[in-house]
């Protein structure tokens, strides 16, 4: 009586092997090594082969019950549980709710369990609906601005972020390497798309505390009606771009795909030209590599019109992307700010008096300035105040020579040495 077998991928191929073997073709030895198994294994496999044919490649124990496999009692005690008292439990929670009532029992055997009962349906979670969406029509009109964090001088290296920006409607491109995602990065990457297209009108970001912020404005924001920036996006604000956060990294694809194009030929450029700094990467980016590239994969945009705006006359970009605090004048005329020390000088006209509030600005360059009413202040930093004196630290000892004078000291009357009298002679 024949029937039907069923064979497994692995005994399918030990089936042509062994077919093999018996034609002469190769020799055990041979077999076992393309199997995988050792010659005895491949020995007693092939023996029982020729004895039962292709039945005897079948594993033994199909077909019975495994030695591990819970009493069927207990399964049905399971599944009356799951039934009554857990009815709508995932697997997971039921596994551990059947574990404190003494049903110990893994989670894929009880999700087995629940299948054939019908208690249970796998969720599947499906992809989110999308719609495709058109590219802008102007150049400038939307920037996608992204970082990338690669091991971009080799896989012994430690990663480094590329900060690259992708004009939506063309596809052009420019980034700088960093260290880190830095709010100094992405300000140095946007001032060179400045000075080389011009003002983009948006710039399409993602959620990160570089871009935007989170966190609810000062009293002083709001007594003055504004919102809470971070400062590049008080940079974009003097310079009037929108920032636009995209709520998933599909929403920009066009910057997240430009990314594999840098990954992929970038690090190859970098390892050809035997570049290992940062300070050489961006040099290549900036004299030719970012040229070649929007060479090769920018299109023209729909619409000739370009959406970037020239720089105002007058704006300086330096004290454009800076980093600005508010401090208040002490009654000395000195300001802190970052545990720094400034002394306001008599000459400035306007000169801010006392608790005033002035604007400290940091430049990318390490300069600093201070602004009252829009006006720049004259100033000098100067070293921070010497410590005050602790309750708890020992006084210096003195001299018996000073004492005596101390004692002698009209002065000092009130110790009872000496009369009022005795101090008015």
């Amino acid at each position: 009586m024949r029937g039907d077998l069923m064979m497994s991928a692995k005994e399918r191929k030990r089936k042509v092997e062994f077919e093999g073997v018996r034609e002469g073709r190769m020799t055990r030895k041979e077999a076992a090594v393309k199997l995988g198994i050792s010659y005895r294994q491949c020995r007693r496999a092939y023996k029982r082969f020729c004895q039962e044919g292709d039945a005897g490649l079948a594993h033994r124990r199909r077909g019975q019950r495994s030695n591990r496999a819970k009493p069927e009692a207990f399964k049905r005690e399971v599944i009356e549980l799951c039934r009554d008292r857990y009815e709508g439990f995932g697997p997971v929670l039921m596994m551990d709710k059947l574990a404190g009532d003494g049903y110990p029992v893994t989670r894929e055997a009880l999700r087995l369990w629940l299948l054939e009962e019908g208690l249970w349906q796998p969720r599947r979670k499906r992809a989110r609906h999308r719609q495709r969406r058109d590219r802008k029509e102007h150049f400038g009109e939307l920037v996608q601005m992204d970082g990338s964090h690669h091991k971009w001088f080799g896989e012994d290296t430690l990663p480094c972020c590329l900060m690259n920006m992708v004009d939506d409607a063309t596809g052009k491109t420019l980034a700088l390497l960093g260290e880190q995602e830095t709010t100094e990065l992405a300000m140095r990457t946007l001032w060179l798309w400045c000075r080389r297209y011009g003002v983009p009108k948006a710039l399409y970001t993602d959620y990160k505390n570089v871009f935007v912020t989170d966190r609810k404005p000062t009293l002083e924001e709001q007594l003055a009606g504004q919102e809470a920036l971070t400062e590049f996006g008080k940079a974009c604000k003097k310079l009037g771009i929108e920032i636009i956060t995209a709520n998933s990294p599909q929403a920009k694809g066009r910057v997240e795909r430009n990314h594999g194009v840098y990954q992929d030929r970038f690090v190859k450029e970098l390892r050809l030209k035997q570049i290992t700094t940062i300070a050489q990467a961006n040099k290549l980016l900036q004299n030719g590599f970012v040229k070649m590239l929007n060479h090769k994969f920018a299109k023209a945009a729909r619409s000739s019109a370009d959406f970037h705006t020239a720089v105002e006359a007058g704006c300086d970009l330096r004290e454009i992307f800076c980093f600005e605090k508010t401090a208040t004048v002490a009654n000395d005329w000195t300001v802190r700010c970052e545990n720094q020390f400034y002394q306001i000088l008599k000459k400035n006209n306007p000169l801010p008096r006392p608790r005033q509030k002035v604007i400290v600005r940091r430049m990318l360059n390490g300069k600093v300035q201070m602004l009252y009413h829009g006006q720049k202040l004259v100033f000098k930093r100067i070293a921070p105040p010497a410590a005050p004196l602790k309750y708890n630290e020992p006084s210096k000892p003195r001299s018996a020579d000073t004492q005596k004078i101390s004692e002698a000291s009209p002065r000092y009357f009130w110790r009872g040495r000496h009369s009022i009298a005795a101090c008015r002679s």
